[in-house]
C-alpha cells in the first residue's frame, strides 16, 4: 500500500495545510483591541505626554529627545485615531507611529513603564470624565423634577400601592420622591469618581521599575488625586469599573421606575408627554406613544447585563495582569453611555410634560383612597386605631355591596349606628376630600403643600452643592490639562 505523501520533514500534507492556515492567521486580529481603543486614544496621548515630561524632568530621557517625542505625539493627535498604523492596541500603535516619526529614540517613550500600567491609567483617565458627564445628567434630571415640584405643589393626584388606588398625594410629592432617589445616585457616582481618580502609572508590569520615576508628578500632571499604593494592585484592579457600572445599573433601575410611572400615567390621561419624546403608530394615526420612556425603562436591562458581563469577566482572575481585562472596559463603556443618555432623555421628558390637573383631581379619590384619613380621624378622636380601621373597612365593604356609591355615604351609615359621638359628619366629609386629605398630611416629608415646600428647599440646596462639587472637579481637570500642555510646550 503506498505511503501518504509527506513534506521534507516527514509531516503529512494535511498537517502542512493546517499549519499554513493557522500560522499568523486570525489570532492577530483576535488579540487586537485597536478599533475599540479609539475611546481611550486621547487619554493615551495625555498619559504619554505626562510620562515623557516626567522622564525628562528626572533625567531619564534627554530634553531634546523628549521634545521630539512630544512633537510627534502632537502630529499623531492631529492625524487622529484612524491614521494609526496597525497594532495590537492603541498603545502599541501610538508608539509605532512615534518611532516612525522620530526614529529609534522614539522608543524611549516607553522607558520605565508597561502597557499594563499604561492601559490602567488610560481607562481611569477616560472613565472619570464619563462619570462627571453622568453626574451632570443626574443633576439635569433632578433639576427637572424640582421644577415640576415647584410648579405642581398643590396638584392632587392618586397615589398607588400594588398599582391599586391607595391615598391621595400630589405631583410635587411624586416628583420629589424621584429627586431624592437621584440625589443618592449622584452621591454614589461622586464616590466612584473619587476611587477612580487614582493613578496606576509607574507600576510598570506589576512589580515597579528600577528607574527613578516620580509617580506623584505624573499623577499631578494628569489631574489624579493620588497614586495607587501597591504596584500589583495598580495594574490588576478593575473594581473601580465594577463600582461605577454597579452605580450606573442602580441609576438605570431608578430611571426605569420613573419611566414606568410616566407610561402608566400617560395611559390613564394624567400626563401628556411632549411630541419630542413620543411617536405615533405606523398604522393608527390617533396614537401617541411615550416611546422614549419605554426605552429608558429598557436601559435597566442593558445596564444589568453590562454589570453581569463585567463581573463574569473579572471572576477568578489571578494577579496581576491577564488578557481577559482587555474585554472588561467595553461593558463599562456601553453601560455608562446608555445610562447617561437615558438620564438625559428622562430629564427632558419630565421637563416638557404637561400634567392634566382635572383628570388627576377626579382620580385622586377613586377606590376609597381617602379611607385611611377617616380611620386616622377616628383614631385621633380617641377610637383605637385597629377599631377605627375595622369600622372604615366595614364601610368600604358596605359601599361596595349596596347602592351606596361613595365611601362618604357608607361611612355616615356606620357612624350613625355607633361612632357619631367621636367624629361629626363635617369632619368625615372634610377627611374624605382628597385635597383636604393631602393638606392634613403635613408631617416632615409628607405631601401637604407646606411639607413639600420644605422638601423643595432641601432639594435645591443639595442640588446647588452637588453642582458646585461637579464644577470644582471639572475645574481641577481643566487646570491639570493646562499645566500639562504648558510643560509640553517647554520641550516642543
Amino acid at each position: 500500500m503506498p505511503e501518504e505523501p509527506t513534506d521534507e520533514s516527514g509531516t503529512d500534507g494535511d498537517s502542512v495545510v493546517r499549519r499554513e492556515r493557522f500560522s499568523g492567521g486570525p489570532a492577530r486580529g483576535f488579540l487586537s483591541s485597536l478599533a475599540a481603543d479609539e475611546r481611550i486614544f486621547a487619554a493615551d496621548l495625555a498619559v504619554d505626554r505626562a510620562h515623557v515630561v516626567m522622564l525628562a524632568e528626572q533625567g531619564i530621557v534627554e530634553a531634546e529627545t523628549a521634545g521630539e517625542i512630544l512633537a510627534a505625539l502632537d502630529d499623531i493627535e492631529a492625524a487622529g485615531h484612524d491614521a494609526l498604523p496597525d497594532g495590537e492596541d492603541v498603545h502599541e500603535a501610538i508608539e509605532t507611529a512615534v518611532i516612525d516619526r522620530v526614529g529609534p529614540d522614539g522608543g524611549r517613550m516607553h522607558t520605565a513603564r508597561s502597557r499594563n500600567d499604561e492601559v490602567a491609567t488610560c481607562i481611569r483617565y477616560r472613565l472619570r470624565e464619563d462619570l462627571l458627564d453622568a453626574i451632570e445628567a443626574t443633576l439635569e434630571a433632578r433639576g427637572a423634577l424640582i421644577e415640576t415640584a415647584e410648579a405642581e405643589g398643590e396638584t392632587v393626584m392618586p397615589g398607588f400601592t400594588h398599582l391599586q388606588p391607595a391615598q391621595p398625594t400630589t405631583v410635587a410629592h411624586w416628583a420629589l420622591s424621584y429627586e431624592r432617589a437621584l440625589a443618592r445616585e449622584t452621591a454614589r457616582l461622586f464616590d466612584a469618581y473619587e476611587r477612580t481618580n487614582q493613578s496606576p502609572l509607574g507600576a510598570a508590569a506589576f512589580a515597579g521599575t528600577p528607574f527613578d520615576v516620580d509617580r506623584e508628578r505624573t499623577a499631578e500632571l494628569l489631574g489624579f488625586d493620588g497614586v495607587m499604593a501597591n504596584t500589583m494592585d495598580a495594574v490588576s484592579a478593575r473594581d473601580f469599573l465594577v463600582e461605577s457600572t454597579a452605580h450606573l445599573a442602580t441609576l438605570a433601575t431608578t430611571l426605569s421606575g420613573l419611566a414606568e410611572d410616566v407610561v402608566l400615567y400617560a395611559n390613564k390621561g394624567y400626563i401628556e408627554v411632549d411630541d419630542a419624546y413620543a411617536s405615533t403608530s405606523s398604522i393608527m394615526p390617533q396614537k401617541k406613544n411615550p416611546d422614549t420612556l419605554e426605552l429608558v425603562r429598557a436601559r435597566a436591562g442593558d445596564a444589568a447585563a453590562g454589570l453581569n458581563g463585567l463581573l463574569t469577566t473579572l471572576k477568578g482572575l489571578p494577579r496581576a495582569y491577564n488578557r481577559d481585562l482587555q474585554r472588561a472596559g467595553g461593558h463599562a463603556w456601553r453601560t455608562i453611555d446608555g445610562v447617561s443618555e437615558a438620564t438625559e432623555v428622562a430629564a427632558g421628558a419630565i421637563a416638557t410634560a404637561e400634567w392634566n390637573d382635572a383628570a388627576l383631581a377626579d382620580a385622586a379619590g377613586e377606590g376609597f383612597s381617602t379611607a385611611t384619613g377617616v380611620a386616622d380621624a377616628l383614631a385621633m378622636a380617641g377610637v383605637p386605631f385597629r377599631t377605627a380601621h375595622e369600622v372604615v373597612a366595614a364601610a368600604a365593604e358596605t359601599a361596595g355591596e349596596t347602592d351606596f356609591q361613595t365611601l362618604e355615604a357608607a361611612t355616615r351609615k356606620v357612624l350613625d349606628k355607633s361612632l357619631t359621638e367621636f367624629v361629626d359628619r363635617e369632619t368625615v366629609e372634610a377627611t374624605l376630600d382628597p385635597t383636604e386629605s393631602v393638606a392634613s398630611r403635613d408631617s416632615p416629608g409628607g405631601p401637604a403643600p407646606e411639607a413639600v415646600a420644605e422638601q423643595v428647599v432641601t432639594a435645591r440646596e443639595d442640588h446647588a452643592a452637588d453642582s458646585d462639587a461637579l464644577a470644582e472637579r471639572r475645574e481641577t481637570r481643566a487646570k491639570a490639562d493646562a499645566a500639562l500642555q504648558a510643560e509640553v510646550e517647554t520641550y516642543v
